[in-house]
């Protein structure tokens, strides 16, 4: 019989682990944290706090098995000591139990995700951006190319494609069908994307453009980003290189990919922030119901700017290997705005004029990614890459 994660057996399930001691029954608090998996955090009058979570189990009582690859990170990071600098990049799982499907981490209980930190102070330092790119970048960087590391994961159950992903999945061959699986908004989404055939033509171009090189997280969302909430007063207190104040979480479906689609992801959730705040009726064009953003593109560009430079500024061997690297990542922040609203109309949420703009702004990325460049950013490739423009 599987064994269900309870708030009234987590603290006899962690005594019999030896996570903690039976004399911390009276001096704990049990807070249930609403996710895709069932989370309990747990919090003890020293101050520790850990996070127990288990995955759900089916009617047979199997699960999809992603915890396990979150677990598979640690495991990869204990065989091969050289990546000791991708440790502080991310989660501390500190216990993992493979027949219930529950794995325990040390809770970071003085940091916070960034969709909060976004949504709260709806501002957005370059500091912070900056130590993302860089943090992402190390990862990318310290596994480029390393087939030892790629076979340690196919060695141990993670399986790697050869062929690309097929990105134009649920995109293919839609039919009348979609009207018994899909509300009204749906339909109008798929009515908008037939109408633009550049933009299956253009996702189809970047699958075949695929470059999987290294380990990618492969969902790299805002709220999968923690960050110190005293962030500041740690870089002040300290030279940048080397001081981390972010911490990449929920590894569950990390891959040996392409590591422009990590960079587009984030670049993407970025884009989000803006794209959400528009404010959009039949009366106004999607040109102008851009610049009216409540919160312009403009505010964000710095934080874009800062992001990318800090990348390339530790990953420069990149743009050796693929100069239209920049060029891909563009490609691939249209193709994940797409992404973003076929699951929105599969969560029967509202497609609407906000979902035409990003329909419009996705569109241009995917077809004129060099010309999307500056408008994204507000400066040239050069100036992000630093290498010189290639003459007409």
């Amino acid at each position: 019989m599987t064994f269900l994660l309870s708030s009234q057996n987590v603290l006899d399930y962690l005594v019999e682990q030896g996570l903690c001691k039976p004399t911390y029954q009276d001096k704990i608090q049990i807070k249930p944290i609403s996710c895709k998996n069932f989370n309990l955090l747990v919090s003890f009058s020293n101050g520790r706090h850990l996070l127990v979570k288990q995955e759900p189990h089916n009617r047979e009582g199997n699960t999809l098995g992603e915890l396990h690859n979150e677990w598979r990170i640690q495991e990869f990071l204990q065989k091969f000591p050289e990546l000791s600098p991708i440790r502080p990049l991310i989660s501390e799982p500190i216990h993992f139990d493979p027949s219930c499907s529950i794995i325990v981490f040390n809770y970071l209980n003085d940091y916070c995700d960034l969709t909060d930190f976004y949504d709260q102070k709806e501002v957005f330092p370059t500091g912070i951006a900056a130590q993302l790119g860089a943090s992402i970048a190390t990862i990318h960087r310290t596994t480029l190319d390393r087939h030892e590391y790629k076979n340690f994961f196919a060695s141990h159950g993670k399986e790697f494609l050869d062929k690309a992903p097929n990105l134009l999945h649920g995109l293919e061959g839609i039919g009348p069908e979609i009207f018994a699986i899909f509300c009204a908004d749906g339909i109008e989404f798929f009515k908008l994307y037939q109408r633009h055939e550049s933009i299956g033509q253009a996702i189809a171009e970047l699958n075949r453009a695929w470059q999987p090189c290294c380990l990618t997280h492969n969902d790299l969302k805002l709220s999968n980003v923690l960050v110190q909430l005293e962030w500041e007063q740690t870089l002040s207190n300290h030279q940048p290189e080397g001081t981390n104040i972010l911490r990449m979480i929920d590894w569950e479906r990390f891959t040996w990919s392409d590591p422009a689609f990590d960079l587009a992801t984030i670049i993407a959730n970025y884009l989000t922030i803006w794209l959400s705040s528009l404010t959009v009726n039949r009366s106004i064009d999607v040109q102008t119901a851009l610049r009216l953003a409540k919160i312009p593109l403009e505010v964000i560009q710095p934080s874009l700017v800062a992001l990318t430079n800090a990348y390339f500024d530790y990953f420069p061997e990149i743009l050796q290997r693929s100069p239209d690297f920049l060029k891909r990542v563009i490609q691939f922040t249209g193709f994940i705005l797409i992404e973003k609203i076929q699951t929105r109309i599969e969560y029967r949420e509202i497609f609407g004029n906000t979902g035409v703009c990003m329909v419009q702004v996705a569109k241009r990325l995917l077809c004129n990614p060099d010309d999307s460049i500056p408008i994204v950013f507000g400066t040239t490739a050069s100036q992000l890459t630093g290498l010189s423009p290639i003459p007409a």
